[in-house]
């Protein structure tokens, strides 16, 4: 078996995610607690305990679903599950991924998504932008609905998540022309998600060029494993090539299809989805029905994942 390991993102968090894991291993929770001295907060509480409403502000979430995975990959090096030949991550989960594979220090991470959450909370004034995720049509057809509804304002594809599945962002009224024209082009379903903050649109670009400056602040190396990233679908290299990379990120779409196969296609048999949610086991199946994927975010999985790969 060739292991690959992926991260997820912004969208997989849930009011008591992990809670089963963290009965069987207590340990789980110290990651949560470097991560609390770090932000200033009792993130595991919050995550525990709710509000929901808080929990998935950018702000909140994007430090916890980085936490999420970083608790998990420990614990799996912890039950020496076999060390993954390379790992990627869909958006947020990209520094999950650096983190994992000894680019950059967790607590330096922590810093930088949540200066990355703010800049991308603060890119868009609320109400103006919005998400929608498009099932059934190709990429093309979305792209093109996205041309024709956008006008003066922006529309565009930004998550390839799977065959069939496009995510798109921009301004609030042209997302709510494209789920229309959308439905008129023959989508199975096209709805509008419940986030304000418009992803990996170019409306994010000065988010981007402010992050930047964060980013070269940062003290990362050269990954000691191959991280692949959803820019481009191509693996990190350098430090200033990380920087780079994360720099585009924010205002460029996830090429997650793309990612996975590039995965495949270097060798990996086996995708582990290394935190909550599941979201990205369930893509990878849909891309690639031939390997094997699983979500590590329980017990008996953890453990079962961990045996397999011993």
């Amino acid at each position: 078996m060739t292991l690959a390991m992926v991260f997820p993102g912004q969208g997989s968090q849930s009011q008591g995610m992990l809670a089963e894991l963290a009965a069987r291993y207590p340990q789980l929770t110290d990651t949560f607690a470097e991560a609390s001295d770090r932000l200033g907060y009792d993130l595991w509480d919050l995550v525990q305990n709710g509000p929901l409403e808080k929990l998935n502000e950018t702000i909140v979430t994007q430090p916890a679903m980085l936490t999420a995975g970083v608790s998990i990959w420990r614990l799996w090096q912890k039950l020496n599950g076999a060390p993954p030949a390379a790992m990627a991550g869909h958006s947020l989960g990209e520094y999950t991924a650096l983190v994992c594979a000894g680019a950059i220090e967790f607590p330096d991470a922590l810093g930088l998504v949540q200066r990355r959450a703010e800049l991308m909370h603060n890119a868009v004034a609320a109400g103006e932008g919005a998400m929608a995720a498009i099932l059934g049509l190709d990429d093309q057809a979305v792209r093109d609905v996205c041309e024709s509804a956008s006008g003066s304002a922006v529309a565009e594809a930004v998550n390839f998540n799977s065959p069939g599945q496009v995510v798109v962002a921009g301004h609030r009224g042209a997302i709510e022309r494209v789920i229309e024209l959308a439905k008129a082009a023959g989508a199975r379903r096209a709805i509008m998600l419940a986030v304000s903050v418009p992803s990996h649109s170019s409306l994010m670009i000065p988010a981007g060029e402010a992050l930047a400056e964060s980013l070269q602040a940062a003290a990362f190396q050269a990954p000691l494993i191959t991280v692949i990233n959803a820019v481009d679908a191509i693996a990190y290299t350098d430090a200033d090539d990380i920087r780079e990379r994360l720099t585009r990120q924010i205002a460029s779409p996830v090429h997650w299809v793309d990612t996975v196969q590039r995965l495949i296609a270097d060798g990996a048999t086996s995708v582990f989805e290394c935190g909550p949610g599941r979201v990205l086991t369930g893509l990878v199946k849909r891309i690639d029905r031939s390997v094997q994927s699983a979500c590590i975010d329980s017990p008996d999985a953890l453990v079962s994942a961990a045996g397999e790969g011993a």
